[in-house]
């Protein structure tokens, strides 16, 4: 019997299916630090340890989408060590902050499969759920990815799709920050004047920067995460596949865009949900990341007068600038450019 993980394929999994993913990872100030090296995130709640204190934060909390990927990545060699693509992603809520300390584990669940027609490929849905040490959740999201079939010719498992939410109720997302003392925000050290009031539904934010992403780079963001999915780093077996090259993680150009709504949402300070999300294209080494968001609601919190939310779509594109908001088109095509559709709720001091 092999000591090595050739991974699951498609008909290793069964809906209701439970995975308790190896291993677990203590969050040290190394990882937040390569991870600010990585993308350049300058939201100020995470950067600085006094500007969190004086909102009544013990210190400056994790990045949300560290966490998440750190979650992510636990689950790839039972879930995704096979895969051909991530798909999408929904109902995903942040529910507590997370500080260097912390260790993080994750246990899945299968929710749904579904066989392709091709006879090769199948779609797992998976609801994986982040803990930290005492057993407190910290985060949870529903993702589905395309999985290579061992043997094409085993028979398709009855098809089960979940249904998920079009997106996450506002008053369940105060979990994801602590109520803040809103006098301690300093809006020239946060970088920006613009509060919860001042975005408007509907409003178009060109994020103006430019990022490309350098081969290097793309891989060490991945192997932080402990991500393993061969696709991302072995050059002599996707050199034979349908690209010829290695993918960049579609986190790595999460990432980047919240990175790049810095500039005209710098006071969304939190990712509290992930309504969904659409890796439409591939991105690769040499690519250069733009971005633009539209804002598609805001809400107020139950019992929260420290923050609201404001539902977010952000559109990465590659290799174009986003002056003219390139996205998708009547019937639902995408500008070739886009690479990425994220729809979240982000928390902003009022």
């Amino acid at each position: 019997m092999s000591k090595t993980n050739a991974g699951n394929f498609f008909e290793d999994f069964q809906v209701g299916q439970v995975l308790r993913h190896a291993t677990p990872r203590t969050v040290t100030s190394g990882d937040v630090a390569l991870y600010t090296a990585l993308y350049g995130s300058r939201f100020a709640v995470q950067s600085s340890d006094r500007f969190a204190h004086a909102l009544g934060y013990p210190q400056a909390p994790v990045d949300d989408m560290l966490v998440f990927h750190i979650v992510f990545g636990k689950t790839v060699p039972d879930i995704s060590l096979n895969a051909v693509a991530n798909l999408g992603y929904a109902g995903g809520r942040f529910l507590s902050p997370v500080y260097p300390g912390e260790t993080l584990s994750a246990v899945s669940e299968v929710i749904g499969l579904k066989a392709n027609s091709n006879g090769k490929t199948g779609v797992v849905y998976v609801r994986s759920t982040g803990y930290r040490q005492d057993g407190t959740e910290v985060l949870d999201y529903v993702r589905w990815v395309m999985v290579r079939k061992r043997d094409p010719s085993s028979p398709a498992p009855e098809p089960v799709v979940p249904d998920l939410p079009e997106a996450i109720e506002p008053d369940g997302l105060g979990d994801a920050c602590p109520f803040l003392d809103t006098s301690g925000w300093d809006e020239a050290l946060a970088g920006t004047p613009w509060r919860f009031d001042d975005y408007k539904v509907g409003e178009r934010i060109d994020h103006v920067d430019g990022m490309t992403v350098e081969e290097a780079e793309h891989q060490l963001a991945t192997r932080l995460y402990q991500n393993t999915a061969r696709v991302h780093f072995n050059q002599l077996s996707e050199g034979q596949g349908r690209f010829g090259r290695r993918l960049v993680y579609g986190g790595h150009v999460i990432s980047l865009a919240r990175a790049l709504s810095f500039n005209g949402l710098g006071a969304a300070f939190h990712v509290a949900g992930i309504n969904g999300g659409r890796h439409v294209a591939p991105l690769f080494a040499g690519d250069t990341v733009h971005a633009w968001s539209e804002i598609l609601e805001a809400a107020t919190i139950s019992g929260r007068e420290d923050v609201g939310a404001l539902r977010v779509r952000t559109i990465a594109t590659r290799d174009r600038p986003c002056t003219d908001f390139p996205g998708s088109d009547a019937d639902g095509a995408y500008d070739p450019s886009v690479v990425l559709d994220f729809d979240y709720w982000v928390l902003v001091p009022r």
